[in-house]
């Protein structure tokens, strides 16, 4: 009994080990798999050279302003006596946005009308006074036509001057006691309102030119060096499914500090601004900085080595592959413009 049970012993020992090295062999073969599999070389993609089109574009968020603000203020000192708008108003040219009690600037126009015609009558009588006088002279009715001159004349004409000054200074104080648009806008902000006191210079209601829109935005210094006025601008506002076109107008030629970075500010214009666009409404700008229409053209991946106009491509064919060097035009943001160094149709690596 005790012999059998030994023997029995022995053989699960040998089978344990049989099972052990099965499995260790197993997990060896496939540690050996993986490091093969690892270290094969996997060629890179090639890609053509060919012909098109390469852009470069740069983006920036930006806010909705109008083109044009101007703040409006009465021509006299007053009392309000009427507004015609509110804020978001918008108005024509030429509408009346609101005015003062005139009351004493019409006075003085009557006044000065009165005074003005008056001394155009003290004119007229002091010169036929003085053509009378002239002619009753023998010598002078002899001569031809009598002379008109003399103080009495001269007083006269230079009072019915001044009067006429005063007119056109009265009828300036009554055009000063309304407010009516210069252009056609919306009302961005009213100062004041009925019975309210104002003073001469002072901004009572401020004007936008809505219907001709912009955007301002600021780009990082990095893009900046290739913005110019000019460039085309797609528009995209937030919250708005459509692309408006506009263009760069006007672009920063000093930057402001933001942190530890430069931002160069842009305006971009509006060609066609939709009706619902809304002031210090963001809104995505991207402006093309680039373009070349038929350029002999590589994936920007497949370009490296860069500096300045230079750099090398990997150009693979008839099982090698070998390093060029080749001249860069234009470096798009997808493609790059090859201008010497590869023809249509070399197969460049393409780098992930």
């Amino acid at each position: 009994m005790t012999r059998r049970s030994g023997r029995n012993g022995r053989r699960r020992r040998i089978r344990w080990i049989g099972a052990f090295l099965v499995v260790t062999g197993s997990v060896t073969a496939g540690v050996v798999l993986a490091v093969q599999g690892r270290d094969a070389v996997v060629p890179a993609p090639t890609v053509a050279a060919d012909r098109g089109e390469v852009t470069r574009d740069v983006a920036a968020t930006g806010i909705v302003e109008p083109a044009t603000t101007r703040g409006l203020a009465f021509g006299v000192d007053g009392a309000v006596a009427s507004v015609s708008v509110r804020p978001g108003n918008r108005v024509t040219k030429g509408q009346t946005l609101a005015a003062l009690d005139a009351t004493g600037a019409a006075d003085d126009m009557s006044d000065a009308r009165i005074a003005l015609s008056e001394a155009q009558s003290r004119l007229t009588e002091a010169t036929t006074v003085a053509v009378s006088a002239a002619c009753a002279e023998p010598k002078a009715a002899a001569a031809g036509p009598c002379a008109t001159g003399g103080d009495p004349v001269l007083t006269a004409e230079q009072q019915v001057h001044q009067a006429a000054h005063r007119v056109g200074e009265a009828e300036a104080a009554l055009r000063g006691t309304t407010l009516t648009a210069p252009f056609t806008g919306t009302v961005l902000a009213v100062e004041g309102g009925v019975g309210d006191r104002v003073e001469s210079g002072s901004t009572f209601v401020t004007l936008g030119d809505t219907y001709a829109m912009r955007v301002r935005a600021a780009f990082p210094e990095t893009d900046a060096a290739a913005l110019e006025t000019g460039q085309p601008a797609r528009i995209t506002p937030a919250g708005s499914d459509g692309t408006y076109d506009g263009e760069v107008v006007q672009a920063d030629p000093v930057g402001t500090a933001d942190g530890a970075r430069v931002r160069y500010g842009v305006l971009v214009s509006l060609d066609d601004p939709p009706g619902d666009l809304l002031i210090g409404q963001s809104a995505r700008v991207g402006i093309r900085t680039g373009h070349v229409d038929d350029a002999l053209r590589v994936p920007s991946t497949a370009v490296h080595d860069v500096s300045g106009d230079s750099g090398t491509v990997l150009v693979r064919g008839g099982g090698t592959t070998v390093e060029r060097a080749v001249t860069i035009g234009l470096r798009g943001d997808r493609y790059t413009e090859i201008t010497d160094g590869l023809t249509e149709g070399d197969q460049v690596v393409r780098y992930r």
